[in-house]
């Protein structure tokens, strides 16, 4: 089935797989055109392959390099002529423990690549196209941002500071750019695997709606948030969790 053009573009970060790939191929599917990074070339050139290479560029570098998002955004305006979409998925959690016991350059690094580099790549966009022409920025937090998040709470803290980044540009970017998050619980990826590997069936328990989350469900959420249908919307947490936060304060 051919897709029609959107006339859309959107730059995505971390989007060689997982929720960012999930997020890529939603908006490709409704007919924008997407510039993708990651960490690795070989797995966004995988990537490129499988969405389209006649409607999806790859630029590898790490997030929170500042010259990687210089270039990022300088690849996808030579490639589509615009930006109208950003959105920060590119996110780390190289440690599992007690915050009491957190090495302070390991949560430095968590938050430079969670935190610091959304606001780079929002700095960048806005500069390039938005501020004149305006469009949507979706942040990926996480419900770990939103709640006590035991043995991953440098992670959790750094998604409490991407909530607050959200209100703040939403506030500064308005009229013209909306700017929202998205806080998923577990979903089925290779990032998030030891919260669920080997135990599925009993993580996926804890979910009212009975299983844990897929990046479809993800791509649903920002292809909302990034569309005409959600151009009164600015400054909000979506929480994308299949129910889990139904269960708070139940014995």
């Amino acid at each position: 089935m051919t897709v029609q053009d959107s006339g859309k573009a959107a730059l995505i970060t971390g989007a060689s797989r997982g929720i960012g790939y999930g997020i890529a191929e939603a908006l490709v599917a409704r007919g924008d055109r997407v510039c993708i990074t990651g960490r690795n070339q070989e797995a966004l050139d995988e990537a490129v392959r499988r969405l389209g290479p006649d409607r999806v560029v790859a630029v590898a570098g790490k997030a929170h390099d500042e010259a990687h998002q210089v270039v990022a955004v300088e690849r996808a305006m030579e490639a589509f002529g615009r930006i109208d979409h950003l959105v920060n998925n590119a996110g780390t959690n190289p440690v599992f423990g007690p915050m009491a016991d957190l090495d302070l350059n390991v949560v430095r690094k968590v938050y430079e690549t969670n935190v610091i580099s959304a606001l780079g790549f929002a700095q960048q966009v806005w500069r390039a196209w938005q501020r004149d022409h305006g469009g949507a920025v979706v942040n990926i937090a996480s419900v770990a941002g939103l709640a006590p998040s035991p043995f991953i709470g440098g992670y959790g803290m750094s998604k409490a500071a991407l909530i607050n980044l959200t209100l703040q540009l939403a506030h500064e970017f308005a009229p013209r750019v909306r700017v929202n998050a998205i806080a998923p619980a577990v979903v089925k990826t290779r990032f998030a695997q030891t919260l669920y590997e080997g135990r599925e069936e009993e993580a996926a328990a804890a979910y009212p709606l009975g299983r844990l989350g897929v990046p479809t469900d993800i791509g649903g959420a920002a292809a909302f948030l990034t569309s005409e249908q959600s151009d009164w919307i600015t400054g909000q947490t979506l929480v994308v969790d299949g129910g889990l936060f139904l269960n708070a304060g139940v014995a």
